[in-house]
């Protein structure tokens, strides 16, 4: 081989080993509102598997006859999973934020494989879809997730939620029970102000 060809070599081999490759990253940043100067409080979600945050989700608030059910769709696929009991009234949705000013972002974290639960209807999208249509507060967001987990069951990966409203941050952190087992081992935590927070696909 030619000394002249190896520099070539060299740099072809870097430009492979440092070429950007397809990734499925998400990052939140959580903002609690005494970490903001106007007392705003904010949470961001950068999702970098790409396609499905290229359009805007909208969701219209409606009234609902007692006893219907609704399909449960994710935001990113409109993947139908299944049917939940509907509740009276639901709030309007555009992006991840309704009209009381609920949002959730997440980040996935895949979890001990053993906690997945194959028959668990609900998956992390759907989960914030319905989450966000039936909560005025960020602490009402949580206790709904519970609540349709524990009736419906989670068969999600493990994953960190990021929920906020209009004075709180809250960090949740929710995974499956195994298989055959309703509902799901979850915690939360409160930002609390003056502090800011993230994850990234870690729990």
């Amino acid at each position: 081989m030619k000394n002249s060809t190896l520099p070539i070599l060299i740099a072809l081999s870097l430009m492979v080993a440092f070429a950007p490759v397809a990734s499925a990253n998400c990052t939140n940043v959580l903002v609690s509102k005494g970490a903001t100067v106007d007392g705003s409080v904010i949470i961001t979600y950068s999702a970098d598997s790409g396609g499905y945050l290229s359009r805007l989700l909208f969701l219209p608030a409606g009234d609902h006859e007692a006893g219907t059910l609704v399909d449960a769709i994710g935001w990113e696929d409109d993947e139908v999973v299944g049917q939940v009991k509907q509740v009276a009234h639901t709030y309007r949705v555009v992006g991840l934020m309704n009209e009381n000013q609920v949002a959730i972002g997440e980040t996935t974290t895949g979890g001990r494989r053993e906690l997945h639960n194959p028959d668990g209807m609900l998956d992390y999208d759907a989960l914030i879809t319905l989450a966000l249509q039936r909560s005025r507060t960020a602490r009402e967001a949580i206790e709904i997730m519970d609540g349709l987990v524990k009736e419906y069951g989670y068969g999600g990966p493990g994953e960190c939620f990021s929920v906020s409203d209009k004075n709180e941050v809250w960090l949740m952190e929710i995974v499956g029970k195994g298989p055959g087992s309703k509902g799901a081992l979850w915690v939360a935590a409160r930002v609390p102000d003056g502090y800011i927070t993230c994850h990234a696909n870690q729990a």
